[in-house]
């Protein structure tokens, strides 16, 4: 790096400060931020980009399933819903189904790359996904209310199939996935840094690679919606949206400090 880069990163939840006008950053944690695009957009990006590229090609090795994989993401317009879906359609052949709950959702996981959409609150999910004439996944990606959707996800999966969560579910019967020898996996995006591994220095890597295809025009910002400068009340608001359900697809962002 050097003095005056624009760069981008998603830090560690050990060392707080997003909501500062400065932040001291672990430099294996950053990479220079896409040229194309301007600060809201691109501040939108890091910490769903690597949580959704640790998960599919880390957790999920959804690389290893060539023409076979077909890839269930429920909680498809949200963040990291909405790079899950681009990451798997630019650099995968999987066939990727999104869930969504609202017609703009539904829009957004078309726009992003995804070849189906259903509706996780609207009747049996397993159904819904066999409607679309495809009997089983290979890959499931639960962002939220796993617990919702867990027999569901049992049910739809392949045999040796994988599922990934994010959230932090009511308990799971753990049992519903011997039968089909299914494997359950979490992803957290800190756990890197959190516990100083040796190859903290791949989140850069994955930065830099996502700031490429940016660049390239493979990959779009995941920014929905924009609250303005960040000041007390639009970071109130801003929580606000999230805790009451109403933040709409993509990523809440806030722009620069007023002096």
């Amino acid at each position: 790096f050097q003095l005056g880069d624009r760069v981008w990163y998603a830090g560690e939840l050990n060392r707080p400060g997003c909501n500062a006008r400065l932040q001291l950053v672990d430099h294996r944690l950053v990479s220079r931020a896409p040229q194309n695009l301007v600060a809201s957009a691109a501040a939108a990006m890091p910490l769903t980009s690597i949580t959704a590229w640790e998960l599919l090609f880390e957790r999920l090795e959804v690389q290893v399933w060539p023409g076979q994989a077909v890839l269930l993401v429920s909680g498809g317009s949200g963040g990291v819903g909405s790079m899950v879906i681009q990451l798997a359609r630019v650099l995968t052949d999987a066939t990727i189904i999104a869930t969504a709950s609202t017609q703009k959702g539904r829009e957004w996981c078309l726009r992003l790359g995804a070849h189906h959409v259903v509706d996780h609150r609207a009747g049996d999910l397993a159904e819904q996904v066999k409607s679309l004439g495809i009997a089983a996944v290979s890959h499931v990606v639960s962002l939220s209310h796993t617990h919702l959707n867990f027999l569901a996800f049992t049910s739809l999966l392949l045999p040796f199939g994988k599922l990934v969560l994010i959230d932090d579910p009511e308990p799971l019967d753990v049992l519903k996935l011997k039968p089909k020898s299914l494997s359950l996996h979490y992803e957290l995006m800190f756990s890197r840094s959190l516990f100083h591994t040796d190859d903290m220095g791949e989140q850069g890597k994955i930065l830099a690679r996502v700031a490429a295809m940016v660049e390239s025009g493979q990959l779009v910002s995941t920014e929905g919606t924009n609250l303005g400068a960040l000041t007390l009340s639009s970071l109130r608001e801003a929580h606000g949206l999230i805790e009451a359900g109403e933040k709409g697809p993509g990523k809440i962002v806030l722009e620069k400090m007023v002096p």
